[in-house]
């Protein structure tokens, strides 16, 4: 009986051992199938992973590659967020200024409802939004060109360079002579 029970103790602690050796070699394979699948979804993920034919036939990328690209492909979708925030912030601007500009409008307009009769024999006020849109549209686009608006301290030092280069009487002048011209030309 003695022989009996050693025996059987024998295997049940083999038993065991092939337990917890099968229970980590499960555990292993199923943490190199998750890696595996995370480098295979990286791969259908990012586009420069995609397979190509070489002379020799198809070969699979090594991880390596695989990483490299993915971050080569990270850094291109940071600089692509950062020109699209940059053109965000030139449409905000653009939107700004033309907010301004369409108050303005309004208030001409409300003071031409509010007194009707006021020149009504010298110009036409066709003519003369034509003339106040022209100067507005060129100083309009100085000031799109040379203003940033990221931070109020960005903007106050924008602002006073432009109207000292171009709000003088000079440039004014010229820009009002050209604006009337084109408008004399398309009365005529």
């Amino acid at each position: 009986d003695d022989e009996d029970s050693d025996y059987h103790q024998e295997p049940y602690k083999e038993s065991y051992k092939d337990r917890r050796r099968r229970a980590h070699t499960q555990a292993e394979q199923k943490r190199r199938d998750a890696i595996k699948k995370g480098y295979d979804d990286l791969q259908a993920i990012v586009p420069t992973c995609e397979q190509q034919d070489f002379s020799i036939g198809s070969q699979k990328l090594s991880k390596a590659i695989v990483l490299q690209k993915t971050i080569d492909y990270i850094q291109f979708l940071h600089k692509e967020k950062k020109k699209q925030e940059e053109e965000v912030s030139t449409l905000r601007k653009d939107v700004m200024a033309l907010k301004i500009m369409k108050v303005n409008y309004e208030q001409i307009v409300k003071a031409h409802q509010d007194n009707p009769n006021e020149g009504k024999d010298q110009v036409s006020d066709k003519v003369k939004f034509n003339v106040f849109q022209g100067i507005m549209d060129s100083l309009f686009q100085s000031f799109n060109a040379s203003i940033s608006v990221t931070s109020f301290q960005e903007l106050s030092a924008c602002v006073f360079s432009w109207i000292e280069e171009h709000c003088k009487p000079q440039t004014l002048r010229d820009i009002v002579i050209g604006v009337l011209h084109q408008v004399k030309s398309q009365l005529y």
